[in-house]
């Protein structure tokens, strides 16, 4: 992906359904306006099981490199899951790159994630357990908005799940360059993303909320799932993120899926491995609300 493309890609979204949003019928979907960092407002999408009366929550950011996607682009798939486990699911929509450069995109985030934590128990949604969810761009926004929330002292998180989290402007790992030219998110468009999301900041100045991949101290955080292919740019980077969250004496599962590329289960959703994946995710997301 080029710069110039994004335009075309942007043209390309798919808008599902209500039904498709909500199993038909099986969830509960309303929409709802929230103060954002700069004026701005936000749009949150919230899928709730019928009558839950306090329902764990999946705050979900969705992927795009920055620059694409919106709020309902995984809902579909992550319904099931969410059903599965009794989650509710709040989306929230944020501002893309490049038109808003960093914070824009985290701060919304992290606005997003006060609103749901204060506004839970008049949605039927329990502000004790939130666990904050993002795919690709969506995971690296989820874990930077993690590491806001500890040193801000914000909303407390029972977990965060990244999957393929983009965590590291740096984008000079053994998988990005072993990836040269493969999969749908090689080095090529990695650096574009993340030039559209930092503009002409000096790359020495980029700070963690930006980029968590630059972070040395991960502790503190809730319990995290990492979940990653074998065959993509951000293996190693996020291979790396779960081994600084053991040094720090966290809690860390990682998985990385033999054969992965970048989105395996949307690419081949019926794939044994696809399977598997999901799997793994809905159990652990099962322990931690347990716990």
């Amino acid at each position: 992906m080029s710069h110039e493309e994004v335009p075309a890609l942007r043209a390309l979204a798919v808008v599902h359904t209500e039904a498709a949003l909500t199993l038909d019928g099986l969830l509960d979907l309303s929409r709802h306006q929230a103060p954002g960092p700069e004026g701005n407002e936000l749009e949150l999408i919230v899928l709730r099981p019928t009558n839950a009366v306090s329902a764990p929550v999946i705050y979900h950011v969705h992927g795009g490199g920055m620059v694409l996607g919106a709020a309902t682009d995984v809902l579909p798939a992550l319904a099931p899951l969410a059903a599965r486990v009794g989650a509710a699911i709040v989306a929230v929509e944020y501002r893309l790159a490049p038109e808003n450069r960093y914070p824009a995109a985290v701060e919304d985030v992290y606005a997003g994630l006060e609103w749901v934590a204060a506004n839970a128990a008049a949605l039927g949604l329990d502000p004790t357990r939130i666990i904050i969810d993002g795919v690709s761009a969506g995971g690296g926004l989820a874990a930077a908005t993690a590491l806001l929330s500890r040193d801000r002292q914000g909303p407390d998180l029972l977990g965060q799940m990244l999957i393929c989290p983009m965590l590291d402007d740096r984008n000079d790992s053994a998988s990005g360059h072993q990836m040269v030219g493969s999969g749908a998110w090689d080095r090529t468009a990695n650096a574009t993303g993340w030039a559209a999301y930092l503009g002409d900041m000096p790359r020495e100045d980029v700070p963690i909320y930006a980029s968590p991949g630059r972070a040395t101290d991960l502790s503190g955080l809730p319990p995290t799932y990492i979940d990653v292919g074998s065959a993509e740019t951000f293996r190693d980077e996020d291979v790396a993120y779960a081994a600084r969250i053991w040094a720090a004496g966290g809690d860390a599962e990682l998985h990385v899926w033999p054969g992965g590329v970048h989105g395996f289960d949307a690419l081949a959703p019926d794939a044994p491995l696809s399977r598997d994946a999901r799997d793994a995710r809905a159990r652990w997301l099962e322990r931690v609300l347990r716990a």
